[in-house]
């Protein structure tokens, strides 16, 4: 670790208040100048993917770049598949938070060369069916697929006709559900909801009302800790039983999310992809901050800069390397 390392880390906490950042995208001030022989670190452009913890992700990282490394930090709302088109053209850094996306790999990393994988963000995803715990108490045999199409009737909605509904959030996520409805020949329609905060809407709705609904939904969440949803069990996950999506019929596998930059971010000597490459935390960790933003109401920023005030080791730690 440099020698201004415990002296830049000291003001961590005044620092971050001091922060000027538009929310939900925009330019973040540079609060500090590089440290003496420190590359300077110039622009820095994160994709923000459309859920809550994947922005908690990326205003921490954000703010250390901004506050300790002097960067110049935008954040761009993107799609997660638009958001790795920004790789060739200097458009965007980095995706601090990638589940799986195999085949987005294979394009941008090994057949065109514009991306890198930059190892595991400490994350661990988890997506299945889930349904409110009125559900699960009052039918205990609904967690498992095979008896889903028994109630099937009572899922049916104006969106899903003569069938039962299973909700989704944002059509850009990773999802199995419409093969896997036809795969395990369940009545069952797909229905998008459109996005993290109107899945959330419908499930908390259900639980308060006893509501008829199952649907589509992830770890890490801070969700959880208001409605604890009950998994549905599908067919076990076995390594190879997801590789052609059209045949579909098991659970969804454990995701280890990495981080995905641009080959020339990761090139350039910039300090923030050191910081990058240095950025790992916990579930808990995301699920604190994402709290702070959908439960407490705080701006991305502020909610970054509580975290930061309260874990120096940590932030310590991923600057040691930048």
């Amino acid at each position: 670790m440099r020698k201004q390392k415990s002296m830049r880390l000291l003001g961590i906490g005044a620092a971050a208040g001091l922060i000027l950042a538009a929310c939900g995208g925009g330019d973040i001030e540079e609060a500090d100048a590089p440290a003496a022989g420190q590359e300077d670190c110039g622009d820095f452009n994160m994709a923000i993917n459309p859920w809550v913890g994947y922005e908690a992700s990326a205003y921490v990282v954000g703010q250390i770049a901004a506050n300790e490394l002097g960067c110049t930090v935008e954040y761009k709302n993107l799609k997660e598949e638009v958001a790795w088109q920004g790789f060739g053209s200097g458009e965007v850094d980095v995706v601090i938070e990638n589940w799986g996306h195999e085949d987005l790999k294979k394009k941008y990393i090994e057949e065109q060369g514009t991306a890198v994988e930059v190892g595991p963000n400490g994350n661990v995803g988890i997506i299945g069916w889930y349904v409110p715990p009125w559900l699960a108490e009052e039918h205990p045999d609904i967690t498992s697929w095979e008896n889903l199409n028994k109630y099937a009737d009572e899922f049916q909605t104006s969106e899903s006709g003569d069938q039962g509904q299973l909700l989704d959030g944002d059509p850009s996520f990773v999802t199995n559900d419409e093969p896997l409805v036809k795969n395990l020949d369940l009545d069952f329609k797909v229905v998008y909801a459109g996005s993290e905060a109107a899945l959330i809407q419908s499930f908390r709705q259900a639980e308060a009302n006893k509501d008829w609904v199952i649907g589509y939904f992830y770890e890490p969440q801070w969700f959880f800790a208001e409605v604890p949803l009950v998994k549905v069990d599908l067919p076990p996950y076995e390594p190879g039983c997801d590789a052609d999506p059209a045949k579909i019929a098991c659970d969804y596998p454990e995701y280890i999310l990495d981080k995905i930059a641009s080959k020339e971010f990761m090139d350039s000597g910039s300090p923030a992809a050191d910081l990058v490459s240095a950025f790992q935390w916990t579930n808990d960790d995301q699920n604190v901050v994402a709290t702070y933003i959908a439960v407490d109401e705080m701006s991305q920023e502020d909610a970054a800069a509580k975290w930061i005030e309260d874990n120096p080791d940590k932030v310590e730690e991923w600057l040691a390397a930048s």
